[in-house]
């Protein structure tokens, strides 16, 4: 005699139809739920749609790189004696006297004006600044803002009496772009050679990329790759910003894959305006050994 067939969760209805099993009570989920630490269904929370945030505006194309340069040291050698005087609100000068055994001992003389239209706390227009030595080379460059998103820039190189290089920027800032446009040693009558510049700094000449970290007030890093296709050189740098501002000093060192090592320390005099630097730069690689003093006082 065949077993009888028993079926579970699948009952015939009085027409002969199939109807599911409703399963276990919905007290019962919710008791098991509790008993596992879990949520009812429909307690979940629900997910809110993600925000992006707008992506700021990069800066000019010539600041794109100065958060993570400001972390490196500047080589020094020689001996360096800076005064820096402030004659009004707009206007300020710099002296500076640099004795060096590489060459002969040098004066520049910089200037800095500053106008009454001030965008940001580290921009203001219009804007000149000018540096000339003592054989009466000059460098200088102005800063105009034609409209809230719209700056020009100039810059002169003089070798003594005579026009080596100059070049006019036009800047355009969007929201989260900026859109150069360069025009280098224009020749009215023969060529003239102009460069376009995204925000994304690869050219046909090579690479430039660099890396900036806060960690907190007083570690600041920066990492910086740089590759020129035309000379055939890469070099990959690390720099590093210690601050402590207990001992009024400043530290800055640097690590490249050229075998350069190199430091800068800086030292402020408080209550006078003067500060002291003194560093030292070794190139393993070419066994050059660089070292200088600054006094800066203002």
């Amino acid at each position: 005699m065949a077993a009888p067939i028993k079926m579970t969760g699948v009952c015939l209805g009085e027409r002969g139809s199939m109807m599911a099993n409703p399963g276990p009570s919905p007290d019962l989920w919710t008791e098991m739920g509790n008993t596992l630490g879990l949520a009812p269904m429909g307690a979940l929370p629900r997910r809110s749609p993600r925000r992006e945030e707008p992506l700021p505006n990069p800066g000019s194309f010539d600041e794109l790189h100065r958060l993570c340069k400001d972390v490196f040291p500047a080589q020094m050698e020689g001996v360096k004696l800076v005064v820096n005087k402030v004659l009004s609100s707009h206007f300020q000068v710099a002296h500076t006297v640099h004795m060096s055994a590489l060459g002969l001992p040098g004066y520049h003389l910089h200037a800095a004006y500053a106008g009454d239209w001030q965008l940001s706390a580290t921009e203001m227009f219009p804007t000149v600044v000018g540096d000339m030595d003592s054989s009466g080379s000059l460098n200088a460059q102005v800063l105009l803002l034609l409209a809230e998103r719209l700056r020009a820039k100039a810059v002169f190189q003089t070798q003594q009496a005579k026009f080596l290089t100059w070049q006019f920027d036009g800047e355009y800032r969007g929201d989260d772009y900026t859109a150069t446009l360069t025009l280098g040693n224009p020749d009215l009558i023969g060529e003239s050679a102009v460069h376009w510049v995204a925000t994304l700094n690869v050219g046909s000449g090579g690479a430039h990329a660099s890396y900036y970290h806060k960690a907190n007030e007083q570690v600041q890093v920066g990492v910086e790759f740089e590759a020129n296709t035309r000379l055939q050189d890469t070099t990959f740098s690390f720099g590093y910003h210690l601050t402590l501002p207990q001992a009024n000093m400043v530290f800055r060192g640097l690590v490249d894959s050229n075998w350069c090592v190199g430091a800068v320390l800086e030292k402020k005099m408080p209550p006078l305006p003067v500060t002291l630097a003194l560093g030292a730069f070794l190139n393993h690689w070419r066994n050059r050994f660089h070292c200088g003093f600054s006094i800066t006082v203002g």
